[in-house]
């Protein structure tokens, strides 16, 4: 069986790892499997690419696209000329795609149009926000897919309720869960820590990507402000993108409590989380890692594709409003965290499964 994965942002490298883990342990088991790996350059920056790559062990991709950035449309499209010419060249069983970037729907397109199967994994994930270029790419990918790989039940009862063959629809467990755990052990502070003088639960982590909160200089000193403003003696760690930190730097705007610093490899930055007092976020991948480390997580948007972090984890969505997180924030420093648990099947072992229903279906 030959497999082409696709990769081609952050949040990518991070599901692929325990895949190709998967199909090296059925490779020494004797098994007749092999992949491709092709990475689409859609973050081509290196703490965005390498360092994954590095840090996550992951064999170094046979061919890498180099689309970097543009407009959707000038991504997608691009994504789509060179995979095209990719998989001609290199013709596979099954393309592999993960998550929900441009990479993940562009080349679920070109693979079907090729006549070549699909495996989608994270499947199903709604947020019910067509605002969000990651939703339109779950829906386009998901209409077009073979086999479908789930994270929770809810999202398997998403893809059945639009009529996907659930002989197809797998409820495994979640690929970012299982590269948590097989790098649990391996996690370290990063160079700053000592610098700041952090050290277990006096710090908080704040990501801020989603360009309602980033794009519009004044909105975002607000918004940090006000952050600022609720720690009570907590430190703020907030790695930032370059490019905002130097529009932040032009307004010459002061914060007694945020520390920022450059974007962070996996390993450093799971180090921080596992050790923080709660996470600040807009992000929806975060809260996974928080709900299986018992970490407090505010996501600050009105919805999540991903509702089992909220159901049974420990995140809280928030909403966009900055009053919101001050209710919602004060609430938990004046009375701790709420119980959480860890969702079904998060157990390590989503990888292993997707390799082995693959192989049965071959």
């Amino acid at each position: 069986m030959k497999i082409t994965i696709i990769a081609g942002a952050r949040p990518n490298f991070i599901k692929i790892a325990p895949i190709i883990n998967a199909i090296q342990k059925k490779q020494n088991e004797g098994l007749n499997i092999s992949f491709r790996l092709v990475h689409t350059g859609q973050h081509y920056d290196k703490n965005l690419s390498d360092t994954f790559f590095e840090e996550l062990n992951i064999p170094q991709p046979d061919v890498n696209l180099e689309v970097k950035s543009g407009s959707q449309a000038e991504q997608t499209a691009a994504i789509m000329v060179a995979f095209e010419k990719e998989l001609i060249q290199n013709p596979t069983d099954l393309v592999l795609v993960v998550g929900d970037v441009n990479s993940t729907m562009a080349c679920s397109i070109v693979a079907k149009k090729c006549h070549t199967k699909v495996a989608h994994v994270e499947a199903g994930i709604r947020s019910g926000d067509l605002t969000m270029p990651e939703e339109i790419n779950r829906m386009l990918t998901d209409s077009i897919t073979d086999y479908f790989f789930t994270t929770s039940t809810s999202a398997s009862e998403n893809l059945l309720k639009l009529g996907s063959d659930p002989q197809n629809v797998h409820f495994v467990g979640n690929v970012m869960i299982d590269t948590l755990y097989q790098n649990i052990n391996r996690i370290s502070a990063p160079d700053f820590w000592n610098d700041h003088q952090l050290h277990e639960k006096n710090y908080i982590i704040l990501t801020l990507h989603r360009p309602a909160n980033v794009d519009e200089v004044s909105s975002l000193i607000e918004l940090l402000h006000g952050i600022d403003l609720l720690v009570n003696d907590k430190k703020i760690i907030f790695p930032i993108h370059p490019r905002t930190q130097a529009i932040l730097k032009e307004s010459k705007t002061d914060f007694k409590n945020i520390i920022f610093v450059s974007p962070q490899g996996y390993l450093n930055f799971m180090y921080l989380i596992k050790n923080s007092f709660a996470v600040i976020t807009d992000s929806g991948g975060i809260s996974e890692e928080t709900t299986v480390l018992g970490i407090p997580c505010f996501t600050m948007r009105d919805n999540t594709e991903r509702p089992e972090t909220e159901t049974i984890g420990s995140n809280t969505i928030v909403g966009t409003a900055l009053e919101n997180l001050k209710t919602v924030f004060g609430s938990f420093l004046q009375n701790g965290a709420r119980k959480s648990g860890i969702p079904d099947l998060w157990d390590g072992k989503a990888s292993e499964r997707i390799i082995s229903i693959l192989l049965d279906k071959k």
